[in-house]
């Protein structure tokens, strides 16, 4: 149990270090976060305010400190089926950081770089998480076109967590992924970001669907 606690508590506060804004100080940009529609300091801001190589120093760090806790965790012995609940808090740890860390009066990320860092990690276990996620994300951009991305990041969560959920999976993966999928919808939900429309397209087809309009 203090192997998850060391884990869970150090997941959190480096999900709390908030790459976004470290890179674009050291690179003397403009705030990615002040100056954004949505106030997210995350990848795609640090992308589009600050340059690309903001943006990639962003979405590196963003990565590793979800990728990390979960790698050592499991180097240290660390077990998805013997200890679910606990291992789940481990997983879940790093997004709920960058989506609401304490150093930045709780006001962080979506964390869906952070996310894909954790479920990279996570890959020691399955690699079920990972592909949901990607297959859904890949899906609802490029396929049933869902937007703003603000529905689309939603929408994909919840696919990829009902697939997780139905698919063979650890059970400490199924609630670690139950877990960061709240964090993301949360701060979805908190973000100041304007509520545009939902529209959906299939592949290049410019008429909505019927649902859709």
């Amino acid at each position: 149990m203090i192997r998850e606690l060391v884990f869970i508590v150090s997941g959190y506060l480096m999900g709390g270090i908030l790459f976004a804004r470290l890179a674009a100080a050291l690179l003397r940009r403009p705030s990615v976060v002040e100056g954004s529609e949505d106030g997210n300091p995350g990848t795609a801001n640090a992308f589009q305010y600050g340059g690309a190589l903001c943006g990639i120093l962003t979405l590196l760090g963003d990565l590793s400190k979800g990728f990390w806790p979960l790698y050592f965790y499991q180097k240290s012995g660390g077990n998805f089926d013997a200890k679910p609940l606990l291992s789940a808090l481990v997983l879940m740890a790093p997004v709920w950081g960058h989506a609401f860390p304490a150093q930045f009066h709780f006001q962080g990320g979506k964390g869906i770089a952070v996310t894909f860092g954790c479920l990279l990690g996570l890959c020691l276990a399955t690699d079920t998480p990972l592909k949901a996620l990607a297959f859904f994300f890949l899906f609802f951009s490029l396929v049933l076109r869902v937007n703003p991305n603000f529905y689309r990041t939603g929408i994909t969560y919840l696919c990829a967590l009902a697939a997780i959920l139905l698919l063979p999976c650890p059970a400490g993966a199924r609630l670690g992924f139950l877990g960061l999928t709240a964090a993301v919808l949360l701060r979805l939900h908190l973000s100041p970001e304007k509520r545009e429309k939902l529209r959906i397209r299939f592949l290049w087809l410019e008429g909505r669907l019927p649902w859709a309009r």
